[in-house]
């Protein structure tokens, strides 16, 4: 456990500094693109913070290498090389996006080529257990399609979930933490040696994330990009490939001491798609239901919009901060949830907690659509928001179309105030205006 805390540490620590000068380099590339109509952000920020997270992943994986204990994953296994070959090429093809811009069927081409690199080199899902069925043996080829279709899957649903400061790297974060338990568990607690590379490489993840996530935490100084969002997704999916396609489930059975109890420990990696959809549930529901929506409307899946989760979390009341706290609340009941499941599921406590804390998670949903006020008594106390507004407008006089005030002036009806997406608007619905001045600001 100290050399995974070693490893992490160093991870977080590089990318962290390595942020700064990226920024800068950044400005001066010219990588900040013009403010589209889908942004929540008001002014250009540079983007390539991919370029820190790589960094941190090379050195991390570096580390690692070095360390006692953590080398015997590189000696053993050929994982390590093939996720940095396949970040390698991820990376390019985000940097190239973030500069200049890539078509989305290039992208797309680029992902599938970056997936095919790691399967070659022997990161790919070899079997799968099926309840009632056993463990199903795949051809090179249906492992290579079911390979390559969970990475490009994990990369798009990181991808469209980075749509606020903080946002993508909190919840993989989080999905990693919630995956390294899993895996340690794995390793450590059954002394599966297949889970070690999958554990290593939820670590480094967590280090990228961590170190990234003082410098993209709202107000924002620079964003992940494209470089950054498809780097941590295709992480993720390295490790979800490791420990489904290259754990044999008849070894778990020795270990756990009998076919029930093996069976109950790989509840969470049944089939391989279904991995992504415990540890990273959120992105994957909000790629699924832009995916539908886009198609309704007869555009291309891959046209980008204001329909995703996040914004509809700023529509209905929510400020920005507030916004990517519930997604990180939502992210982690999943994913620790399935996590605390597959270590226990015989415990209805674990069930009750789970749909207890879902309960809480609806009351802070919904929370902007109530609108509390303070007792007069108390209105002192309070923030102006939380105090009723009394306007008071002299009745108008006969053939006056509207109301006059005290000095005889005919008084204009107020002009409605934008919500904006400054903050959580307690008084009002958020509106959906373009203008994104703050109320009462001037030009």
């Amino acid at each position: 456990m100290r050399e995974y805390l070693l490893t992490l540490c160093v991870t977080a620590a590089i990318t962290y500094l390595l942020t700064g000068p990226v920024r800068k380099f950044a400005i001066a590339a010219g990588a900040m693109p013009e403010i589209r109509a889908r942004d929540v952000h008001r002014e250009p920020t540079p983007r390539l913070g991919g370029i820190a997270m790589f960094g941190g992943l090379c050195a991390g994986l570096l580390v690692a290498s070095h360390l006692t204990n953590l080398k015997s994953v590189f000696e053993n296994s050929d994982e390590p090389r093939a996720l940095l070959s396949g970040a390698a090429l991820i990376w390019i093809l985000g940097v190239l996006d973030d500069k200049w811009g890539v078509d989305a069927l290039v992208k797309l081409g680029g992902q599938m080529i970056a997936a095919g690199v790691m399967v070659l080199q022997g990161l790919t899902i070899l079997w799968i257990p099926i309840p009632g069925v056993g463990t199903v043996s795949l051809t090179p080829m249906q492992g290579t399609l079911l390979t390559v279709a969970l990475v490009v899957i994990t990369i798009n649903a990181v991808n469209f979930v980075d749509g606020l400061d903080g946002l993508a790297s909190g919840m993989v974060c989080i999905a990693a933490a919630a995956f390294f338990m899993y895996a340690y568990r794995m390793w450590f607690g059954y002394g599966i040696e297949a889970a070690a590379p999958a554990t290593l490489f939820s670590v480094v993840l967590m280090g990228m994330c961590l170190g990234f996530l003082p410098h993209n935490m709202h107000p924002a100084r620079i964003f992940m990009g494209d470089s950054g969002s498809m780097l941590i997704g295709l992480v993720m999916a390295a490790g979800a490939v490791s420990v489904t396609g290259q754990v044999d489930p008849d070894l778990l059975n020795q270990k756990a001491g009998g076919l029930r109890e093996a069976t109950h420990a790989m509840v969470p990696v049944y089939i391989p798609l279904l991995l992504p959809l415990t540890v990273i549930a959120v992105p994957v529901a909000d790629l699924i239901l832009a995916i539908v929506r886009r198609t309704w409307k007869g555009q291309s899946p891959f046209a980008a919009d204001r329909g995703h989760l996040h914004h509809r979390l700023l529509e209905i009341g929510h400020s920005h901060s507030r916004a990517v706290l519930i997604m990180y609340f939502w992210s982690a009941l999943i994913a620790f949830g399935a996590v605390a499941y597959s270590a226990n599921n015989a415990s209805m406590w674990i069930v009750l907690g789970i749909v207890l804390l879902s309960a809480v998670g609806l009351v802070l949903l919904l929370l902007p659509r109530f609108t509390p006020r303070a007792p007069r008594w108390a209105e002192r106390m309070v923030p102006p928001r939380y105090r009723r507004v009394v306007r008071t407008v002299l009745a108008p006089a006969a053939g006056d179309a509207g109301g006059t005030t005290a000095d005889g002036v005919p008084a204009e009806a107020p002009e409605p105030l934008p919500a904006g997406i400054n903050g959580a608007t307690a008084i009002g619905d958020r509106s959906r205006f373009v203008d994104r001045r703050k109320a009462g600001s001037h030009r």
